[in-house]
């Protein structure tokens, strides 16, 4: 009977994460085709892509930090780092939707080759941020649920694909600032 319960609970989490995910694309996906909205804020927005690279830049340490962590066995610094990555890289989302709502996209400016390097980059960081939340979210649920050897195999992944888009989105902000 117990195995019923935690199945439909891991069942309606799996539902959630699931929906939340699809949500976030969609949500990110609508906010980029509808015209800017106009409000008075006690800050410049254009302050935004700045903490956007900030928060990608500590979420990269922090998962190398975890990484570090949990190959020396120390499981609770592992948590902490994690479970600090995950809330800046919530942190991020919001942001990142407010300061889209709020401003214009910026246009890279750069020519040749490096215009190459900077599509290529800044392509496979939206795609891998895209299909990298629900990874996350799954890889969280296992270890909340004490499935730590299905944790483990799926953070394998999930790890470097999060780090991809944690330092990529440094990367795409260092490339493209000078053309704010």
């Amino acid at each position: 009977m117990a195995n019923t319960s935690i199945f439909s609970r891991e069942e309606l989490w799996s539902k959630i994460i699931v929906g939340v995910s699809v949500a976030v694309v969609l949500l990110v996906a609508v906010l980029m085709q509808l015209p800017q909205i106009n409000i008075d804020l006690p800050f410049d927005v254009k302050l935004l892509p700045k903490l956007h690279a900030v928060i990608n830049g500590t979420v990269s340490i922090l998962l190398l930090a975890s990484w570090y962590f949990i190959k020396n066995k120390n499981v609770q610094a592992h948590k902490v780092c994690n479970v600090a990555a995950l809330a800046l890289s919530a942190l991020f989302l919001v942001s990142y939707v407010t300061y889209h709502s709020l401003s214009e996209s910026t246009s890279f400016g750069g020519e040749g080759f490096i215009r190459y390097v900077y599509y290529f980059i800044l392509i496979t960081h939206i795609v891998l941020a895209a299909i990298i939340l629900p990874v996350i979210l799954f890889t969280f649920l296992r270890a909340f649920a004490g499935k730590f050897e299905a944790h483990r195999k799926l953070a394998r992944y999930t790890m470097p694909l999060w780090l991809y888009v944690s330092v990529t989105g440094v990367i795409v902000y260092l490339m493209i600032s000078p053309y704010y």
